[in-house]
């Protein structure tokens, strides 16, 4: 409670909580919508934002604030998971490569830098059309999850380093202390608040990559989406028709939502800088 009401204390972490609370109300409004999210002609086509329908309605004949109630949900339900399973592998990978050093730590970061220089929205390009029947919400996840953890492996890894260096790893290690007792129950405590500072960022990506993939037509446009929104709208040239809303929509909430998670970033990761703690503290 009072690390939270310290970060409420920060304007950036205030501001972009408070979109992420709003964007998290309507993700849960999703599971009251009145319209299957994948029924077309549900609705009178190309009506503009009015008391019956918020956001108006597409050229499919859907409703586009519930449409986008499920797009948020599922971004952010892939976002999560993707993220997660990149701060698995992130952390152990920082943890062991960390604490072993020498072979096994010049081997770890050998990988880590390989998937760092790879040119990563050009391989899930590929591997996207080699698996695109396949790529519903949860293989998107994986591979983004798969893809996504060797920058901040590195960082963990650094950290690592760090408390390796400490007094209480040489008394643990005077104490015959097991390695994995010391590496998950010890590390892991200092190593956590940085994934979840990185987990923010991670998610960052995730969504954007998701909304580039579906842009261009290698996901699963079927399946409610921020990225499946903007493809239909481009591809119906919504601008064309005058269909502002249709495009605005799906714009509107990723920029709201990049900028919320980006706020939350940046001042998650201040709090947990030990030079900003020391600041906060002599400025008391």
């Amino acid at each position: 409670m009072k690390t939270l009401k310290e970060l409420w204390r920060d304007r950036r972490f205030a501001i972009g909580a408070s979109v992420l609370l709003v964007l998290a109300v309507l993700a849960l409004l999703s599971f009251f919508s009145p319209y299957d999210p994948q029924e077309i002609r549900a609705v009178p086509r190309d009506q503009p934002p009015s008391m019956e329908y918020y956001l108006g309605t597409n050229s499919l004949g859907q409703d586009v604030f519930w449409r986008m109630t499920f797009a948020i949900r599922n971004s952010v339900l892939v976002a999560l998971i993707a993220a997660s399973i990149s701060r698995v592998i992130a952390m152990t990978v920082g943890l062991i490569a960390g604490y072993s050093g020498g072979i096994i730590d010049r081997i770890l970061m050998f990988i880590n830098d390989g998937f760092i220089v790879l040119p990563l929205l050009l391989i899930l390009v590929l591997l996207a059309l080699l698996i695109q029947e396949q790529l519903n919400l949860f293989t998107m996840a994986i591979l983004f999850g798969v893809m996504g953890w060797a920058v901040d492996a590195r960082f963990i890894r650094s950290q690592v380093l760090s408390l390796r260096e400490r007094e209480f790893t040489y008394t643990a290690i005077l104490n015959n202390t097991p390695t994995i007792k010391l590496v998950f129950r010890e590390y892991l405590l200092f190593v956590i608040p940085l994934a979840l500072a990185t987990l923010i960022g991670n998610m960052i990506w995730v969504i954007g990559m998701e909304i580039t993939l579906a842009y261009f037509g290698l996901t699963d446009v079927t399946i409610p989406t921020l990225g499946s929104m903007l493809h239909f709208a481009i591809n119906y040239q919504a601008i064309l028709l005058g269909l502002w809303w249709w495009l605005a929509a799906p714009i509107g909430v990723s920029v709201a939502l990049f900028v919320a998670l980006y706020l939350v970033f940046m001042s998650v990761g201040e709090y947990l800088d030990p030079r900003a703690r020391i600041q906060r503290v002599g400025t008391r």
